[in-house]
């Protein structure tokens, strides 16, 4: 505010110059007071903004976007305002003229514009906030978005590189925000292990005792022992017929075995959905579909939860007599080219 002091008062002494002049550095002070006063209330809004952040709803309703299309206005009648006082006209001339140029302004502000309404969009649906993590793939954006301005969104992704997105592209095209995620508490594993078809069979009676030794498995065993024993008696079914009758697998244990070890996770979150299923057979082998969620949506926290799991998963497969499908090596081809060599001789 300091310069229009100064502007002021040459204005004021203007009169002590000739006519001719003194009207040209009346002219050229108002001129200049105009420029300041826009440039007042563009810092005034921008002090508005960095205060507004300042508080938690920032967040959730920034107001950015909205400060903009004020500074735009103002420069646009503090232009209006400033070309009058030079020429020495009513802004209101100007203003009466400037229905002609309509088009042109539509042309030149149109992503501003397209800006503003996609802007009242994403904030009345509160479809984006500051902090939330969105993925855009078109856009290479996978992140968490840190400015939210009139004309663009600004999203950190992962590597720290930033990816800018234009503020209607994200009403007109499709993106993928985490926030539910992180909301609710729990974040999702959805991860398949490919057992070997091959090694699934029917338990033996040592099979089966050896099984029944594993804590979270004894009551299931013998209920189900139970269960099967009363089923083949009351359909008169041999016991040692395979076919005919019921009897326990090794895949069925073990899919009982990893329901009992993530009920009794303390990570795993107890009131979402925990799920074992068997997806189709197909070349990889019978995929194992494990579908739980997490009780830490924090990424390390939650791939480090999620490696525990399958670490010890696919450790223990081969106590129940099963394989985890893998494609053929090089060592497994020089594997069985040596044991066919050495039964060769």
């Amino acid at each position: 505010l300091f310069h229009i002091v100064p502007a002021i008062i040459i204005y004021s002494f203007a009169t002590a110059f000739p006519e001719q002049i003194a009207f040209i550095i009346q002219r050229f002070s108002a001129a200049y007071i105009v420029l300041v006063g826009i440039s007042v209330i563009d810092a005034l809004l921008n002090s508005v903004d960095d205060i507004y952040r300042n508080y938690e709803l920032s967040k959730n309703k920034p107001i950015k976007g909205y400060l903009q299309v004020t500074k735009i206005s103002v420069y646009i009648v503090g232009g209006i305002v400033f070309i009058a006082t030079i020429i020495g006209q009513s802004p209101l001339l100007l203003l009466s003229g400037i229905g002609a140029l309509t088009a042109v302004i539509l042309l030149v502000f149109k992503d501003s514009l397209l800006g503003l309404v996609a802007g009242i969009q994403l904030s009345s649906n509160d479809m984006i906030r500051l902090g939330d993590w969105i993925e855009m793939p078109k856009y290479g954006a996978n992140g968490d978005v840190i400015d939210i301005s009139l004309n663009t969104v600004k999203v950190e992704n992962s590597d720290k590189t930033i990816t800018t997105i234009p503020t209607y592209a994200l009403v007109s095209d499709s993106f993928k925000n985490w926030r539910g995620m992180k909301e609710s508490g729990g974040r999702r594993i959805n991860r398949a292990i490919n057992i070997d078809i091959a090694s699934i069979a029917f338990c033996t009676d040592e099979m089966i005792v050896e099984l029944s030794k594993i804590h979270d498995l004894t009551d299931y065993i013998r209920d189900k022992k139970i269960e099967i024993a009363r089923f083949n008696l009351e359909n008169n079914i041999d016991s040692s017929d395979s076919i005919s009758g019921r009897r326990l697998t090794n895949i069925g244990i073990f899919r009982v075995y990893i329901q009992s070890y993530l009920k009794n996770n303390p990570k795993i979150h107890k009131d979402m959905v925990q799920l074992v299923r068997q997806l189709p057979p197909g070349e990889y082998g019978l995929p194992l579909d494990i579908y739980v969620f997490t009780n830490d949506t924090e990424w390390t926290n939650y791939e480090n939860i999620q490696s525990d799991l399958f670490d010890h998963l696919l450790a223990v497969v081969p106590q129940f007599g099963l394989r985890v499908f893998q494609k053929p090596n090089g060592y497994d081809i020089r594997l069985s080219l040596k044991d066919h060599n050495q039964s060769a001789e």
